[in-house]
């Protein structure tokens, strides 16, 4: 099955009445969290698009689900058909979307009524760092390589707040939020950069850490494969904006979806063409 897999759950979804046929779709994600986290998160929310789609489709709707360890592997699910459907986040959007362009936005996350969350740049309780530009020589927890919020946009909120990443003591990237603010939390770094319901969600498990400084990005998108049945894919896309079921919401830890399409994913393209001068050396 490959090490890049983690988990493929395939059970679901419709109920009710007698069936004529079966549609069977799979849904593909990366773990910016702990695998069995992020199934925890999404798998009620599957179950009740199941049930929906079923219901608008007219025939029984089951839908799988894979959880890839990197961020490189979630994109090429989707991009290679091997899944129907993926959550991306912005930075892994544009990456996917430019290798191909049939990939479409079926809706995006919805954060408080808005299509943006926040990036979370954090210190240890304890620290005596409160602004960014104490970071000089320090050192810095990233996540993923390809994040959105774990390393492009907090690299660019360091290059705008003057810092380098020569200026830093030394940097790692550490994979995944929670580890990022797990690793600030234990003194292992003196900053890290995670997305804002990660940092909530440790602090309230008692990880002493605190924020010093935050940035918007654009919620995750949720993005059809190329040659998905149009008939499948508007039933999924009315499924998605629809969804209401409070358990399901509970457990996405966000507030349903919104419309999108490809020009909300501009100031990630910025972030991810200007990255260089935050490598570039210090004059």
């Amino acid at each position: 099955m490959g090490a890049a897999l983690v988990c493929l759950f395939a059970v679901l979804g419709g109920t009710g009445g007698p069936a004529q046929a079966k549609l069977s779709l799979t849904f593909g994600a990366y773990s910016s969290d702990k695998p069995s986290a992020m199934v925890a998160q999404i798998r009620p929310s599957l179950n009740q698009l199941a049930k929906d789609m079923t219901a608008i489709l007219g025939e029984e709707v089951r839908i799988g689900m894979q959880v890839t360890r990197s961020y490189e592997d979630g994109v090429g699910l989707v991009v290679s058909g091997k899944v129907d459907f993926a959550r991306l986040g912005a930075a892994s959007y544009v990456a996917a979307i430019g290798r191909d362009p049939g990939l479409e936005i079926l809706a995006m996350e919805n954060k408080r009524g808005a299509k943006t969350f926040r990036g979370i740049i954090c210190v240890g309780q304890d620290s005596d760092v409160t602004e960014l530009g104490q970071l000089k020589g320090r050192s810095f927890a990233f996540g993923n390589k390809r994040s959105t919020i774990g390393r492009y946009l907090a690299q660019l909120t360091l290059l705008r707040a003057g810092i380098l990443a020569e200026h830093l003591g030394r940097y790692e990237y550490l994979g995944r939020h929670d580890k990022v603010g797990r690793a600030v939390g234990s003194g292992l770094f003196d900053a890290g950069a995670l997305e804002e319901t990660t940092f909530a969600k440790l602090v309230k498990q008692g990880v002493p850490i605190r924020a010093i400084a935050s940035y918007d990005a654009a919620t995750k998108p949720w993005v059809a494969r190329q040659g998905l049945d149009p008939r499948v894919k508007q039933a999924l896309r009315q499924a998605l904006l629809n969804l209401s079921d409070p358990s399901a919401l509970r457990a996405l830890r966000f507030d349903g979806f919104l419309s999108g399409d490809d020009t909300d994913f501009q100031d990630i393209r910025l972030a991810i063409g200007e990255n260089s001068q935050f490598f570039a050396p210090v004059q």
